[in-house]
């Protein structure tokens, strides 16, 4: 299947996109999205507050292996990873239902752009401060009587979106 090695993956050139997942409880919900990073060659996907971080053996249950691939660092607050990504330049988007926030499929990311997604906690999502220190929001539509997704299926549908301006 021409599948890199560890090796190599680290040394590939990278999707320019960065996951920051924002006091995630749930380790499977973080082996998950350190897999989805590593089908998509992620830059890198940022572990913050209460999140879960490697090695654990229930992050491994998901990722697979991917929490050796991915490139991952741990911040004591999201608003700490945001505050770094946007010292580098990079447009931060945090992923919540908000006042202005733009549906996803009206969202395209721009060649040549580096970009971060930020994704909340299973029940109180991304925290405020860091959704007011975010460059923006993206909201992903939904149609029927739930309001909210699972955190590891929403970041597939994000980082599928951004890789089919990026990279498809």
């Amino acid at each position: 299947m021409q599948r890199l090695s560890v090796e190599e993956f680290q040394s590939a050139a990278k999707m320019p996109l960065v996951v920051v997942m924002d006091d995630v409880r749930s380790m499977h919900n973080v082996g998950s999205v350190l897999r989805t990073a590593d089908a998509f060659r992620l830059e890198a996907v940022y572990l913050c507050g209460i999140t879960g971080c490697p090695p654990h053996s229930e992050i491994h249950k998901t990722a697979l292996g991917a929490e050796d691939s991915v490139a991952w660092r741990y911040f004591a607050t999201a608003l700490e990873a945001v505050a770094e990504l946007k010292g580098r330049g990079v447009e931060v988007l945090s992923i919540e239902q908000a006042e202005g926030s733009t549906q996803l499929p009206r969202f395209h990311a721009e060649p040549g752009k580096r970009y971060a997604v930020v994704l909340g906690n299973e029940v109180k999502g991304v925290h405020q401060e860091v959704i007011d220190a975010s460059d923006g929001c993206l909201e992903i539509p939904q149609f029927g009587t739930k309001h909210s997704m699972n955190v590891s299926v929403t970041a597939g549908i994000v980082i599928y979106h951004f890789a089919s301006d990026l990279i498809f």
